[in-house]
């Protein structure tokens, strides 16, 4: 055969005659179908068969007269060369004997599935496309459930002619590549029926910070494209790579998509697919099991080890997935390298705040992390895209490739549908712009003309802001700065920029806060899940609508702390991660859904009922268990044995034996596989009984905000004494010096996590005299202060710099 190669016949090195999505499943087919990744089976349409097919219909003079002259930045030149160019393509004939090759390798696959004409994908693969540096998402056609000789046939010339779609004509122009320079092949594959169950993309790192520890992967019911082309909010999933190449199941973060749509096939036959809803019930569910996420997850990393060893570079990969809903197989149906954040070198730490705040008009899914203010255009469909004018900020209902042209001219872009891994967002991120995706309303709340600032600098929230705000942007140079002997670490609160966080150098996490996950993630009061059949209709109706999906109150408690945490200890692994137990005070667990019931009311919650003193008492203690459950699920079922916990507001030595009583009967024991214990540094008498209190922790964390108010007396709300609230009081620095110099004949480690350190660089001095062991900062202070310790330790003794 000299147009047809099959598709376990190829490897990287076809790429020039089969370009780089089918030669990459023939190379897995070849190397790793042994190892149970299961690739569908099909055949390879060559390049040779593109052009023999230009030279047999005198199309290449016709191509090169349309292109001549041609203005890629003028919308309607573009559309109409490139649509004259489809045309010419479309009319041309395919040669008989080439009709014969591609028909036979046809009846060849229906056969080894049993049926007369099979059920295909007929996928388009350029030869200069999905290499390592360079890929826009979809550029060519993909056309799924043809059958029979006459659609297939036709299918082929399709993909043929989408080498000139106006998306591709562009990216070529953008790129460098001669528009002769590139072939097309096709690649035939036998279709996965996930038209019955499910499919979804797969990336082996975080798309939104590039964090390399990491398989994220998203599922939705139903055929894949409609993931590829944002028309669905898909379920989302994070496995953690290292540990779960040591046998572990860290599936450290999942969430809930909408999954509002199901792509099947079109059994009228008046279209080859159609999408249908998806029942309200299925919506509300995971639509892939946790055994699948880690089977596909284990599949993406074999593929990611393969292609790093045969390019010789570390090769994070972009992966489409399949779960036949017949047979119940998972398979993968194409594979790529991921071309934005495998492609960076991070020697620049880029930080964009906003200066100023202002109305919130509609918020979605964060895309990248910088500002941008600009005037808006709704496009309402891709007809309508001559309108829009360069430098405007973008916003339709969704993208795809057909609308890239202007998508590489948009300040930002915001859409209605569309989630992480969807068109508007992976092209967003190869060209370096902000968006906003499934925002849900967008098209509605903004109007063509407003100024509006696109921020997608405050988390994975990306929010749209009325008027143009004032921003700033600092830039760090990291690559050279060296690390100080006094431990650097941090302060982290929310788990959705923890992997962004964990760039910033650092020597772990000082202060995990839990109680960011308690209102944001859990919302939930603890003992209105464990009492659950106590509280009043109304607000079990609450807590029914927070805990969807979760028929025991309990596990969505533990689950939900568990994904937080871990992710937490997952972004910064191996590094220790020093989680403190929960401190919220009385009025603020009241505030959790259905907590009024559970908590007195207090008079001074600041000294009331917090910290230790909850975790063993009879009113509380089965509340403590589950954040026990969920730290041994971090650590035992995940593996991120670099979790440690510290006890907040203990105040005495026999409160600490306690807390660590009832951990240890939860199986929860200090010393039990590298667990270390610390105890906050926070009441005078951790300083007074320091001595006892070493004897019980393996170390202090300093808590300067609560030690200043208990050893000077003074509350720092109130404006008439506030004045007196000063870290650097000779009474506050003679507790710490003490704490440090008794912990340290005890052999334990000191650090501190209060803000002092950062607002005073004197302060800080002042400790690193002391011989303090770690300073704990939040992420915006620790470039800052890690250069004022390096040069406080210069100065303190060139030995220690």
């Amino acid at each position: 055969m000299q147009w047809i190669r099959w598709f376990n016949e190829l490897g990287i090195a076809d790429i020039p005659l089969v370009g780089g999505k089918n030669a990459s499943l023939g190379e897995m087919m070849r190397a790793l179908t042994p190892y149970g990744i299961r690739v569908p089976n099909g055949y390879a349409v060559t390049a040779r068969a593109y052009r023999d097919f230009l030279r047999y219909n005198e199309l290449e003079d016709k191509i090169r007269a349309a292109l001549a002259g041609m203005n890629v930045q003028d919308v309607n030149d573009l559309l109409r060369r490139t649509g004259q160019i489809r045309r010419l393509i479309l009319l041309g004939d395919l040669p008989e004997d080439m009709k014969t090759e591609i028909l036979d390798a046809y009846h060849i696959l229906s056969r080894e599935f049993g049926a007369a004409t099979a059920d295909v994908a007929v996928r388009s693969s350029a030869t200069a496309e999905d290499l390592p540096t360079a890929s826009f998402a979809g550029q060519q056609e993909t056309y799924l459930n043809v059958h029979g000789e006459a659609m297939l046939l036709e299918s082929v010339k399709k993909c043929f002619a989408s080498l000139f779609t106006p998306r591709a004509t562009s990216y070529r122009e953008d790129m460098g590549f001669g528009h002769f320079d590139v072939a097309l092949s096709v690649g035939v594959q036998k279709m996965v029926r996930a038209d019955r169950g499910t499919s979804g993309v797969i990336f082996t790192l975080d798309t939104e910070s590039g964090f390399r520890d990491v398989v994220f992967l998203t599922a939705a019911y139903g055929l894949g494209e409609n993931i590829v082309q944002g028309r669905v909010m898909p379920d989302e999933f994070y496995v953690f790579k290292p540990t779960l190449r040591q046998g572990y199941r860290p599936l450290i973060w999942k969430r809930l998509g909408a999954k509002e749509l199901r792509m099947v096939y079109d059994e009228s036959g008046s279209k080859l697919v159609k999408n249908v809803d998806v029942a309200e019930e299925d919506r509300r569910r995971f639509c892939l099991s946790s055994e699948d996420v880690l089977t596909l997850a284990d599949w993406a990393m074999q593929i990611e080890d393969h292609y790093s060893q045969a390019r010789g570079a570390d090769t994070p990969m972009d992966i489409e997935w399949a779960k036949d809903g017949i047979t119940g197989e998972l398979f993968i149906v194409q594979a790529r390298p991921e071309t934005v954040h495998s492609q960076r070198a991070v020697t620049q730490i880029e930080t964009y705040r906003l200066r100023e705040q202002g109305p919130l008009l509609v918020e979605g899914l964060a895309v990248g992390d910088k500002i941008v203010a600009g005037s808006v255009r709704v496009i309402p469909n891709v007809g309508h895209i001559r309108e829009f004018q360069p430098g405007e900020i973008l916003v339709t209902d969704v993208t795809d490739p057909d609308w890239e042209p202007i998508m590489k001219n948009a300040k930002a872009i915001i859409t209605n549908r569309g989630g992480r891994t969807s068109h508007a967002a992976i092209v967003s991120r190869e060209l370096g712009i902000p968006a906003v995706v499934g925002s849900k309303t967008g098209t509605q709340a903004l109007q063509t003309g407003q100024t509006v600032t696109v921020s997608c600098a405050e988390g994975e929230i990306g929010k749209v802001y009325s008027g143009e705000l004032g921003y700033e942007v600092v830039t760090v140079d990291v690559s050279r700065q060296p690390r100080p002997h006094t431990k650097i670490m941090m302060n982290v609160g929310s788990p959705e920029i923890a992997f962004k966080d964990a760039a910033i150098p650092n020597d772990g996490v000082g202060l995990a806060r839990m109680e960011f996950i308690f209102a944001n993630w859990i919302q939930v009061h603890p003992l209105a899940l464990t009492r659950y059949d106590t509280l009043s209709d109304e607000v079990r109706q609450k807590v029914d609508a927070i805990t969807v999906g979760y028929a025991d109150k309990r596990e969505y408690f533990v689950d939900k702390l568990a994904q937080g945490i871990g992710t937490i200890a997952a972004s910064f692994y191996p590094k220790p991660v020093i989680l403190r137990l929960s401190d919220f005070k009385t009025n603020e667990y009241a505030h959790l859904v259905g907590g009024q019931p559970f908590e007195p009311e207090e008079a001074n919650p600041m000294l009331g009922w917090r910290g230790a003193s909850r975790y063993y008492h009879p009113d509380y203690r089965e509340g403590f268990l589950l954040e026990v459950e969920a730290i041994r699920r971090v650590r035992e079922d995940f593996g991120l044995t670099n979790l440690l916990v510290m006890v907040p507001f203990c105040r005495t030595p026999a409160e600490g034996r306690q807390v660590l009583e009832v951990m240890a009967g939860a199986g929860l024991s200090r010393g039990k596989d590298g667990l270390e214990v610390y105890v906050m540094a926070e009441i005078p008498s951790n300083v007074i009984l320091a001595d006892e209190f070493c004897q019980i922790f393996d170390g202090f964390s300093i808590g300067s905000n609560d030690l200043t108010q208990l050893t000077l007396g003074v509350d720092r709300d109130s404006a008439q004494i506030a004045p007196l609230f000063d870290e650097r009081n000779t009474a506050v620095k003679r507790a710490c010096a003490e704490l440090i110099e008794v912990a340290h004949r005890y052999g334990r480690k000191v650090g501190i996590c209060g803000q002092a350190p950062s607002d005073y660089p004197e302060f800080a001095a002042f400790l690193v005299e002391q011989g303090i062991d770690s300073i704990s900062l939040i992420p915006d202070a620790v470039l800052r202060t890690t250069a004022d310790i390096l040069e406080i330790e210069h100065r303190r003794t060139p030995a220690m710099a």
